[in-house]
Formats: C-alpha cells, sequence, structure tokens
C-alpha cells in the first residue's frame, strides 16, 4: 500500500504537470486543490527540488514548477523517491535490497519469489506511465474495487 506522503507527493506533482509551463504555482495553491497539509506539502516539495523533480521560487511571485518535462517523470521514480523501494518484502527489492530476519533461506523461499514477480509487474507498470499520461477517469475495465469484510466479533 502507498504511503499517505507518497499519495501527496503524486498529488502534488501531478498538480504542477498540469500547470506545466504556466511558471511557478504557488503552495497555498497545491494545498488547497489537492488537499495536503501545507507544512506537510513544503517539506515534501523541498524533498521532490532536492532530487531534481521540483524547481522552486521564493517571494511574491514565487512557487513550484516540475524541474523536467512531465513525461520525463514516472510514477516508479516518485514512489521510490518516497517509499524507497517498490518491493513489497526487504528482500524482494532490486535497489533496497536487505535479507529478511526469521526466514528460510532465499532460495527456498516460495514467498520472496511469487514478491519479486509482483515487484517486476509494478515496476514495469510504474516505469512506463508519467505525468504526462492520461488516465481514464473511471476504473479499468475488469478492475473490481476490493472490499475486505470485517472480521465477524467472536460470541464470548
Amino acid at each position: 500500500m502507498l504511503s499517505q506522503r507518497t499519495r501527496y507527493t503524486i498529488r502534488a506533482l501531478l498538480h504542477l504537470a498540469d500547470r506545466h509551463g504556466e511558471g511557478p504555482v504557488q503552495l497555498a495553491e497545491i494545498a488547497d486543490a489537492q488537499n495536503i497539509p501545507p507544512k506537510f506539502l513544503t517539506v515534501m516539495l523541498s524533498s521532490m527540488r532536492r532530487a531534481g523533480l521540483v524547481e522552486s521560487l521564493r517571494g511574491r511571485e514565487g512557487g513550484y514548477w516540475l524541474a523536467r518535462e512531465p513525461d520525463q517523470i514516472t510514477y516508479g521514480e516518485i514512489v521510490r523517491l518516497t517509499r524507497g523501494s517498490l518491493g513489497l518484502l526487504p528482500c524482494a527489492s532490486r535497489l533496497a535490497y536487505r535479507k529478511c530476519e526469521n526466514c528460510v533461506t532465499e532460495d527456498q523461499c516460495r514467498l520472496r519469489r511469487a514478491m519479486l514477480m509482483v515487484r517486476d509487474e509494478t515496476a514495469r507498470i510504474l516505469d512506463h506511465l508519467t505525468l504526462a499520461d492520461p488516465l481514464p477517469a473511471d476504473e479499468p475495465q475488469g478492475v473490481e474495487p476490493e472490499i475486505i469484510p470485517e472480521p465477524a466479533a467472536s460470541a464470548g
């Protein structure tokens, strides 16, 4: 699951992509339009500036804008910058690999092999999806929202 930080960052960068070429966008506009707490947004955009995705200008006429064209910034890059990895397990990460504690050996671990497949497919999609890509307004066909039933209360 994506963290709130990652979701906020993607929404803020999408807002900047929508305004690309129009000049600096003020923080308050992004915060209001995307329903992001301004203090949190300041920290996120500073981080994206250090990573080279955003540029900024202080002052009354200042604000933020994308440092690169929207079609040159992928969702995969943003997720890696905010989350550190696309892998759901530390041992399934390609760039932030760590051996799992309390596990069987990696060559015996079927969960790791499954999560590597998930990671690779996730990377294939996110590394080709850019801020410039139009996305349909409705759910992709054949994809139903996952509804997890609440556990039944024990009768005890």
